[in-house]
């Protein structure tokens, strides 16, 4: 199936390259230190410049996605193709995807365009997973209530 991927978008298959779809393929969101760990599993040795070179092909493809939390490394999904969003853990980092709500389109139109050719959107909710917010004296949640959202 990546094999066909690579192929469909007229991209050479080598083994650098399928190593780095594959870990982004199957690890979720990943950072660019964790897909050179899984395809050096995968390949034996591959340096982390193979890494960057075969994810910015990739992304240039659009086989991959770049998500860029704030004060964090940018991370790898192989989710494409779609409008959806992110939530992010203010504690551990872990991110989801979220799909948009059914029927509505939040911040995907600016009320200006400045004269900008808009592209794409990219919301990103903060908050706290479950594990971290019952990890949390309750008085220190930070959590939005109904009447504030």
């Amino acid at each position: 199936m990546l094999k066909e991927k690579l192929r469909s978008v007229g991209m050479r298959i080598t083994a650098p390259r399928l190593a780095v779809l594959e870990a982004v393929h199957h690890g979720g969101h990943l950072n660019a230190d964790s897909i050179t760990a899984v395809a050096r599993e995968r390949l034996g040795s591959l340096s982390r410049q193979a890494v960057y070179d075969n994810l910015h092909a990739l992304l240039d493809m659009g086989l991959v996605r770049r998500i860029e939390p704030a004060n964090a490394p940018a991370l790898y999904e192989a989710r494409v193709g779609d409008n959806h969003h992110h939530l992010v853990c203010k504690q551990c980092g872990r991110v989801e995807d979220v799909d948009c709500v059914v029927g509505h389109r939040p911040c995907l139109e600016p009320a200006t365009t400045h004269g900008f050719h808009i592209a794409e959107a990219e919301v990103t909710f903060w908050g706290t997973c479950p594990a971290c917010h019952d990890s949390i004296p309750l008085n220190e949640t930070d959590v939005l209530s109904e009447t504030e959202i």
